[in-house]
């Protein structure tokens, strides 16, 4: 009889030639479980269970709202109390100028959404981004995506975007009249969890509003309480034109967000009308699935625990062969001197039952995001077997 592992490799399109291929059966709290093993999942999906797998408050909501109803309509169209609740909810936490949601299905078409809004409102076409800048695989967010390697083989892209470095105060004379957007992430996440100044940060921010160009903030990775605080931009003194959440928002299930302020989202809504249109963006099991996800993080503490795990984590992870461990909240890496170690290392820890991962343009760091439901013993047990399987590794 044909396994599920050989059906998964015959039908399931890859996406490089070794996948982990874990067969989970079920999964609770930080832990994945597979018939022969418990895993720790120390990299909460890559930063979306924020809240743990199946938070029983999520799947309440989720149950309740099946029972009501699924997709409707195309979005926008019908009001749907699930819908409203999340958006009212998201502005109630947000800047008062962050006020108009547009929901959508991922973090890429969240940033699709957030390039296209900055372009429509400002009539103008340029795009600046970051050197080992992420926003997503589709073709704009890929034309922002700040790594030749991964999308050389897909050009031409989007035109009239520009690059400039992370964290350096010169290159923001690059920001001009012309320029429609900066794209911005709070933290670098792909590049490794790198932590910006705040004083270039402010400068960013300045620059963009003295040109009239739109700072957008993908939040995508660094929302939803994963850095120590709700929002990624609230570690800084600034407050952005456009955010754009996914990832963790949707406590499991797709979902993602550009948000902007009424005069700016209302932009989209002619010439031509319908500017950003999607089928199952904000869809109402998402939705209700959302708003448990955001009260269980704002009501239940979560957000404390965040920064006293990472805390934790940041005093225990000591090895001599660990060059530099970096974070903020439960965003952290954990640099090697190579990458050929930081795999080594993950590959063990794996074996022993912890998943963990590295980042797409700093393959030498192992990343850690455990959701922030975690518990201390749970986050040293963690720590544990990551310093244990150096030792093996090496």
């Amino acid at each position: 009889m044909i396994t599920q592992r050989e059906l998964f490799f015959k039908h399931v399109a890859q996406t490089s030639e070794s996948p982990l291929t874990l067969e989970i059966d079920r999964a609770e709290g930080i832990y994945l479980y597979s018939k022969e093993k418990k895993y720790i999942d120390f990299i909460s999906g890559i930063s979306v269970s924020n809240v743990g797998h199946r938070h029983p408050d999520v799947v309440k909501a989720i149950k309740e709202q099946l029972d009501k109803y699924m997709h409707l309509i195309v979005y926008g169209e019908y009001i749907q109390y699930p819908q409203v609740k999340l958006a009212h909810k998201l502005s109630e936490l947000l800047p008062q100028s962050l006020s108009s949601v547009y929901f959508v299905n991922s973090g890429s078409e969240a940033n699709e959404g957030a390039l296209k809004l900055a372009k429509r409102f400002t009539g103008r076409t340029e795009i600046i981004a970051f050197i080992n800048s992420y926003h997503g695989s589709t073709h704009g967010a890929l034309s922002v995506m700040g790594d030749e390697y991964f999308k050389s083989n897909f050009r031409p892209l989007l035109p009239n975007v520009n690059f400039i470095r992370y964290n350096h105060f010169d290159d923001l004379n690059v920001i001009t009249k012309k320029t429609a957007c900066v794209i911005f992430e709070p933290i670098q996440a792909e590049a490794g969890v790198i932590v910006p100044n705040n004083d270039y940060v402010v400068a960013l921010s300045n620059r963009c509003k003295q040109m009239e160009t739109l700072l957008i903030c993908d939040e995508v990775q660094t929302g939803m309480g994963r850095t120590g605080k709700l929002w990624g931009f609230e570690n800084y003194n600034i407050v952005p034109d456009i955010i754009t959440l996914a990832k963790g928002l949707g406590g499991g299930l797709p979902l993602g967000a550009f948000i902007s302020s009424k005069e700016v989202m209302d932009s989209l809504k002619d010439n031509p009308f319908l500017g950003h249109i999607t089928t199952f963006g904000g869809n109402p099991v998402c939705c209700a699935s959302a708003l448990a996800t955001l009260n269980i993080i704002t009501q239940q503490s979560l957000i404390d625990n965040v920064n006293l795990i990472s805390e934790l984590i940041l005093k225990t992870l000591k090895h001599n062969k660990i060059i530099n461990l970096r974070g903020k909240g439960l965003l952290i890496a954990v640099e090697f001197e190579t990458s050929e170690i930081c795999r080594n290392v993950i590959k063990h820890c794996l074996e022993d039952g912890l998943i963990t991962d590295w980042f797409l343009f700093a393959d030498n760091c192992m990343r850690i995001a455990p959701p922030s439901i975690i518990k201390e013993h749970e986050a040293m047990e963690a720590c544990k077997i990551i310093l244990k399987n150096i030792d093996s590794a090496l």
